[in-house]
């Protein structure tokens, strides 16, 4: 049977002040928090509370047939906690339906993944605790910022314990493959790969509301039987946006919030189901691996990483900025942790991007990219003197490395004690187990004699 797996983003940019160079060293706050609290205001009333309600109303009118999935990053739940908790309050209500599945990423939607291994597994260690505090659902699927995926990464991810990742489905690796099947990691098979289907789902995202575009209207009913006229064999068809898309890209006033309610209906018609990207991973065989060298995204028309990392300009503020992740991870100072959470966002250096998309860009407070690229590397040089201050660069690397293999060894031996403790901790159950069978069975001994006598007795009396 076909399924359709729909999958939305939700992440909102931290947008930075105007920060001069003379504010290094004597300003430690880098952020426009009106620009913040505007942006954040502007999308929930626009997009996010109305599209999360009709999603809550999609479900209950399906009677649960209908089925979502959604990855929110860390920052972006920082913000809607401060200035859009009418939003949380509707992602608890859809998380009770038992209808949506909340994914894992990094928790600062950085790049992370594509220079320093610890830093990544920190961070997505830390959304999953996250996600399972707010949720009460530990995440067994994972995205990568921008559906960004290797096969390192891939291999890092399976290593975390996730059965499954979400990725792009890229014509220059997939080849004349479809995206419509399950693939695996080619250096961890246990890891199951859904591979976004990108025609359907920019349809919906990008040209929905274009008029000038050849399918313009779109009604849901012409959307299923694209999806019905596949061949039958292909039985994934995923699809894969920001919730932004609806409201934001796409204006209300289009009806694209209509033409969402009606999907599950026709849908129906054609049996056709919704399902989630665990339940997919958990049904579905994988058909073979997916070979990804270099890292691949849902970005631009290359689906690479060139528009955060395709310039000069990107690449020194960003190889600048991993300089002190090991310093940082050493530190213990809240602020600091914080501001490298929103300085590591890839939203920071996708603003320096020259790359001519045909796209309109919104660079916020920017002129143009290498106003961007000033702008972020003011504030960059404050932020690694305020950590050269906890950790000094005359520190040699020597004494760096002994520091970080100490924590390294500390963290592996709580785990290991960790797991003797759960190991003793099994054991005495089972022990307590067969304990209380064998007072069970003692106590159902004596009572059999008492009832043998009973029946002596009742002979005797007859």
């Amino acid at each position: 049977m076909r399924t359709i797996c729909l999958y939305f983003e939700i992440h909102q940019i931290i947008h930075l002040k105007r920060y001069r160079f003379f504010d290094i060293g004597t300003d430690h706050y880098y952020y426009d928090d009106y620009a913040n609290e505007a942006g954040m205001n502007e999308v929930a009333e626009r997009s996010y509370i109305p599209t999360l309600s009709t999603l809550i109303e999609m479900v209950k009118k399906s009677e649960g047939a209908f089925k979502v999935a959604l990855s929110i990053s860390g920052v972006a739940l920082e913000q809607l906690e401060i200035h859009a908790p009418a939003v949380i309050d509707l992602l608890h209500q859809l998380n009770e339906t038992g209808c949506c599945e909340f994914l894992c990423e990094p928790y600062s939607h950085g790049l992370s993944s594509l220079v320093n291994e610890e830093c990544f597994r920190e961070e997505v260690l830390r959304q999953c605790d996250k996600m399972k505090q707010m949720f009460g659902k530990e995440p067994k699927v994972f995205r990568n910022s921008s559906l960004i995926y290797s096969d390192e990464i891939g291999g890092v991810i399976a290593s975390m314990g996730f059965k499954g990742m979400l990725t792009e489905g890229a014509k220059h690796v997939l080849g004349w493959k479809s995206p419509h099947y399950v693939y695996h990691c080619n250096q961890a098979p246990s890891l199951k790969l859904l591979l976004r289907d990108f025609k359907l789902s920019d349809d919906i995202s990008l040209r929905f509301s274009n008029s000038d575009w050849s399918e313009y209207p779109l009604f849901a009913d012409k959307y299923i039987d694209w999806i019905d006229a596949f061949p039958p064999e292909e039985q994934v068809i995923n699809i894969f946006m920001e919730l932004s898309a609806l409201g934001i890209a796409q204006p209300l006033s289009s009806n694209i919030l209509e033409f969402m309610k009606a999907l599950p209906g026709y849908a129906k018609a054609k049996g056709i189901t919704f399902s989630t990207p665990t339940e997919i991973v958990t049904k579905l065989k994988s058909v073979s691996q997916l070979d990804v060298p270099d890292p691949l995204s849902w970005t631009d028309e290359e689906r690479d990483t060139s528009c955060w990392l395709g310039n000069v300009l990107q690449r020194e503020a960003f190889n600048k900025l991993y300089s002190v992740a090991e310093r940082v991870h050493l530190c213990n100072d809240r602020r600091v942790k914080q501001d490298w959470d929103y300085l590591q966002a890839s939203g920071n250096f996708r603003f320096m991007t020259t790359k001519n998309t045909g796209i309109w860009l919104n660079r916020g407070i920017y002129d143009s990219p290498y106003d961007a690229f000033t702008n972020y590397m003011n504030i960059l040089g404050d932020f690694i003197k305020r950590v050269d201050s906890l950790y000094p660069m005359d520190i040699d690397n020597e004494e760096l490395n002994s520091l970080l293999t100490t924590i390294r060894n500390q963290n592996e031996e709580i785990a290991e004690l960790q797991k003797e403790v759960a190991k003793w901790q099994a054991k005495a159950e089972k022990e307590i187990a067969k304990t209380a069978k064998k007072t069970t069975v003692k106590k159902e001994t004596k009572k059999a004699p008492k009832t043998v006598g009973d029946s002596k007795l009742e002979k005797t009396e007859a």
